[in-house]
């Protein structure tokens, strides 16, 4: 097995420029080959549509958030290919056939400006005489992680002449009034971190110049990212600064009506959260604290990494550190998130990768523990506020591999109402899901999820596709898909979803276990749950693909390179590949506190052993691959894929390419996009892997 660079020079270098004709030429090349090809089949065709009458399904869930006295909500669908952003009362929610009126169709907004909007969001602000009146928009060129923010009044339907708009940029806005506005985007020279994000963040009032807004605050160059946001909830308004410093490394600060600003002082790893007059801190490593108890003696305390701890405000900035401990790990569980309502916390606890709910409420100081009445008894389950500064109510989502998501609104303490349910978008009789445990070369248990038909002969004959991601502390459950299922599980296929190292379903430590030098450990954990289906006689490899999307491209292109023996078929999405290279392309540089820095000496010494582009080796047999990206994404370069592909290609390897032209880093703009995408993916397993 090759695991030494064997790229001396960079002869693909002219990929990286984004929009160069050179590249374009090369793209258009690309993708009237192979993929054209598979897309000209009956089978692409049927999938294709497939897979497009589920995203543009008139039955899916229409997910609400409440802003006043309406629920808004954003939908596409074929008649509106870009979108529209709508809203209606919970009343008519409640029927089968809500009536909704429309706010912003962006589709029409597109033929009037002659543009290609992406909807990125929208805020709304909530204090005041103009309060639920005013919004600020938040659109994308073609899907880029950039946007423009332009003001809108909901009331005339109309963007506010001459209201705030911010130029195209990474960045956004906060509400702090009707005239104000919280502001951290591109201002010129100087005004970006090195990550290519906002470096100062401003305090912007209505009339006045974007670039002479008043400072508050002005982060490093070297730093990721610059934001400040108010918080409107009544009796508790504030103004907060966040300093990104890496991807793991954060500060938070109260900024003071006369521009001081007081650090939340707990450690950059932690995650702080203020609500009300409560300071959470989510703990990513341990945590030694001094206090002092009331003879004044001194007590020292050590908070556990992964734990959630509570504290009030006042009494944590008047010295205090004596926590109350809402969660602490246990070998198998972590926290998912928590949810806090107006009077209280909602934990999702991830026990084995499934899900748990239970709510805490602060009683005299401290917090009362009861369980979650009525979860719905099904794979995953997640949980968000209605509206966190005046209810108690909140929104469960519940979902599994083979049933559909459901929705259901719960004030806490009653039975959840349910609201909507998707349909069965394929057909799940017979299909069973299980979970299982390989062991990596290390010994670790590492959990996956099989879905398979009941009665599966188990002589290693079966299509299987393989998917993870193994980064970010991101947690992979399970979820109900709709194009999935009709592209592959109804068709025979077994499906299958790796819970590798590197990701968070065993909290910071299972995700800490994969950082830099340690990252072949979620390589190691992928390849030991393909080798545990090959030795549970599920697949053989010329049977199972695998496949992954952004970090889980850089995983799957490792799949690729380090364990070409054991797959029958890769495919690779939106991916990082060249490791020396990603931290000097587009937002690269925000992730060395993942992956670590390429420049120095010492760290490209492990970096090299997962860089795909180097270690391709031109005399190594690999099997079929498909790389997908799109020009647009301006979050994980093109070139990634690009690059990778061209020396593949030189080197006479079975490559199929496609770059969509919108997109950004989802790869799509919109539900055609996506269904052409997701298309060719299955399509390609499914001819190589004989499905």
């Amino acid at each position: 097995m090759s695991r030494g660079p064997h790229v001396t020079h960079d002869p693909y270098s002219w990929l990286e420029d984004v929009e160069s004709p050179e590249a374009l030429d090369w793209v258009r090349a690309r993708n009237a080959e192979q993929a054209a090809t598979l897309a000209e089949t009956t089978e692409f065709t049927s999938t294709r549509d497939r897979i497009r009458s589920i995203l543009d399904s008139d039955e899916k869930i229409p997910g609400i958030s409440k802003v006043g006295e309406h629920y808004y909500n954003f939908w596409r669908d074929a008649e509106h290919e870009r979108g529209i952003w709508r809203r209606t009362t919970l009343e008519s929610y409640h029927s089968d056939d809500p009536e909704w009126e429309v706010v912003l169709d962006i589709d029409a907004l597109n033929e009037a400006e002659g543009a290609n909007w992406v909807w990125h969001g929208a805020s709304v602000l909530r204090t005041g005489p103009d309060a639920y009146r005013l919004a600020i928009v938040d659109l994308s060129r073609g899907g880029s992680d950039a946007d423009v923010s332009r003001e809108f009044d909901l009331q005339s339907k109309q963007f506010v002449d001459g209201g705030f708009y911010r130029p195209e940029s990474k960045g956004g806005t906060s509400w702090i009034d009707s005239d104000t506005l919280f502001v951290f985007t591109d201002t010129g020279e100087g005004s970006m971190t090195s990550s290519g994000y906002p470096r100062i963040a401003r305090r912007w009032r209505r009339g006045t110049a974007l670039d002479q807004a008043e400072v508050v605050y002005e982060g490093e160059v070297q730093d990721l990212y610059i934001a400040a946001m108010h918080d409107s909830t009544p009796a508790f308004e504030r103004n907060l600064v966040s300093r990104a410093i890496a991807f793991y490394e954060h500060e938070l600060y109260l900024l003071g009506d006369d521009g001081t600003l007081t650090r939340i002082d707990v450690p950059r790893s932690a995650n702080p959260g203020l609500h009300r007059e409560w300071l959470t801190v989510e703990l990513r490593e341990d945590w030694t604290v001094e206090d002092t108890d009331e003879a004044g003696r001194t007590i020292t305390q050590t908070y556990r990494g992964g734990s959630l701890l509570a504290l009030g405000l006042d009494p944590f900035l008047a010295g205090s550190r004596d926590f109350h401990v809402l969660y602490e790990p246990t070998p198998s569980t972590s926290l998912a998130e928590y949810t806090w309502t107006r009077r209280h916390l909602v934990l999702n606890v991830l026990d084995d990768v499934k899900n748990r709910l239970v709510v805490l409420t602060p009683d005299g100081g401290r917090f009362r523990e009861s369980e979650f009445v009525g979860p719905p008894q099904v794979g995953t389950v997640e949980v968000s506020p209605v509206d966190p500064r005046t209810s108690d109510a909140v929104w469960v989502y519940a979902t599994d591999f083979l049933t559909p998501t459901t929705l259901s609104l719960a004030e806490i303490g009653a039975e959840p109402e349910p609201l909507k349910a998707m349909p069965q978008f394929f057909d799940p009789a017979g299909l069973v899901m299980e979970q299982h445990f390989a062991t990596s070369d290390d010994g670790t248990q590492v959990p996956y999820f099989l879905v398979r038909p009941e009665g599966l002969t188990l002589d290693g004959s079966n299509p299987t596709l393989l998917y993870g991601y193994g980064g970010f502390e991101i947690s992979l459950t399970p979820t109900y898909s709709g194009a999935m299922g009709s592209a592959w599980l109804e068709r025979g296929g077994v499906y299958v979803l790796a819970n590798i190292r590197g990701g968070g379903e065993y909290g910071p430590t299972w995700h800490q276990a994969a950082l830099k030098e340690n990252r072949h450990k979620a390589y190691e954990d992928m390849a030991a749950v393909a080798k545990d289906l090959v030795a549970r006689a599920v697949t053989s490899a010329e049977h199972l693909g695998v496949q992954g999307g952004s970090n889980g491209g850089l995983l799957t292109g490792n799949m690729l390179t380090q364990y070409p023996e054991l797959f029958g078929a890769v495919v690779i999405q939106v991916p990082l590949l060249d490791m020396k290279r990603y931290s000097h392309l587009l937002a690269g540089a925000s992730w060395m506190a993942e992956y670590g820095d390429p420049d120095d000496p010492e760290q490209w010494e492990f970096i090299r052993t997962f860089s795909p582009y180097h270690l391709f080796d031109p005399d190594t047999s690999y099997p079929p691959v498909l790389f997908t990206t799109s020009t647009r994404d301006d979050r994980v370069h093109p070139g990634h894929a690009r690059k990778m592909a061209a020396q593949m290609i030189a080197a006479g390897k079975d490559v199929t390419y496609y770059e969509n032209i919108e997109g950004g880093h989802g790869g799509a703009a919109t539900n055609a996009q996506a269904a052409h995408m997701s298309a060719l993916a299955y399509r390609f397993l499914a001819e190589r892997l004989r499905l």
